[in-house]
């Protein structure tokens, strides 16, 4: 095999759901005030004893479900997900447990917002490599429990959620070399510290960066991928703020791409969100079996990371 692809996507969300007028009795904002600065209306919250174990593992379990596969058949699981409470047993040993993988290795990878795309990358370049044959990557994320609810400016962006997708062996790559890197000195710009251990972020610096340096690297990914952003049939960038993902599409030239907007229903579920809007799309029939997709994440660190798949 010379190469790998994605076989399916499968996502997972609470069942409570929070409207900007609900987080309106909570703190000093309003429906208007959120939906013209993000985009967003409304979010998905965990509920206490919904952990980030459970929400990873259900977007597997739907992922392998629409694979035609089982736990045992897989031999690596990457988790992407910045929100795990405890440092060990890492997350992906726990799902690698939940789904009933035997033995595989079991790697968390913490980039936040661009952590999907990173493990993602990892696992295909593993499978290439020979290292692996079949492997589970998931974006999770539980914001809710490091939201500063008397934050105005943060609060309103959380979501909670998780997406999954089957990454197998190819004849021919249907996934691209990624393009990635990180921007160490805006480290700050998006982060959950101690002592306070709450998300905080620089909103306008952040938006000044991806609105950009962002299109240059999108294009990037594209040309790894022997594309033009014309050809692209869907364009799935980090859920953080409609504001800048629809300016994007348009900046690249993605003329005939169907953009992800998921942000407007489910917020900003960082490491969840790529895979959660696009197992969406495709869940709707929005997005054809075969047709290039961009994936592009950002966010703390400040990382990135960007590459097109076909779509399974």
């Amino acid at each position: 095999m010379t190469g790998s692809r994605v076989l399916s996507f499968g996502h997972h969300q609470p069942l409570k759901v929070v409207t900007n007028d609900d987080l309106a009795l909570m703190v000093d904002t309003s429906d208007e005030w959120i939906q013209s600065r993000v985009g967003i209306k409304t979010r998905h919250l965990a509920t206490e004893s919904e952990s980030v174990q459970d929400m990873a593992a259900k977007a597997a379990e739907n992922a392998l479900a629409r694979a035609g596969l089982t736990g045992a058949e897989i031999d690596q699981v990457v988790v992407a997900t910045c929100t795990a409470v405890d440092r060990s047993p890492n997350m992906a040993a726990r799902v690698a447990a939940a789904v009933g993988a035997g033995s595989p290795a079991a790697i968390d990878v913490n980039t936040a917002c661009s952590g999907f795309p990173h493990a993602l990358a990892l696992a295909d370049q593993c499978i290439r490599g020979g290292s692996a044959t079949k492997a589970l990557v998931i974006g999770v994320e539980k914001l809710s429990d490091f939201a500063d609810w008397n934050d105005r400016s943060t609060c309103v962006l959380v979501g909670d959620g998780a997406g999954a997708a089957v990454v197998v062996a190819s004849d021919e790559p249907e996934i691209s070399p990624v393009t990635w890197g990180s921007v160490p000195t805006m480290g700050h710009t998006v982060r959950i510290e101690a002592p306070s251990l709450t998300f905080a972020q620089e909103g306008q610096a952040v938006y000044r960066w991806a609105t950009t340096a962002l299109p240059q690297l999108a294009v990037q990914a594209c040309n790894k991928a022997g594309i033009t952003p014309e050809d692209l049939g869907a364009v799935v960038l980090h859920q953080a703020n409609l504001r800048i993902i629809e300016p994007l599409a348009r900046k690249i030239g993605a003329v005939n791409a169907v953009v992800a907007r998921d942000v407007v229903e489910s917020g900003n579920t960082s490491a969840a969100s790529i895979p959660l809007a696009l197992s969406k799309l495709i869940e709707r029939g929005e997005v054809k079996s075969g047709s290039p997709v961009l994936l592009f994440g950002f966010g703390g660190g400040l990382s990135y990371a960007g590459l097109v798949i076909r779509c399974p």
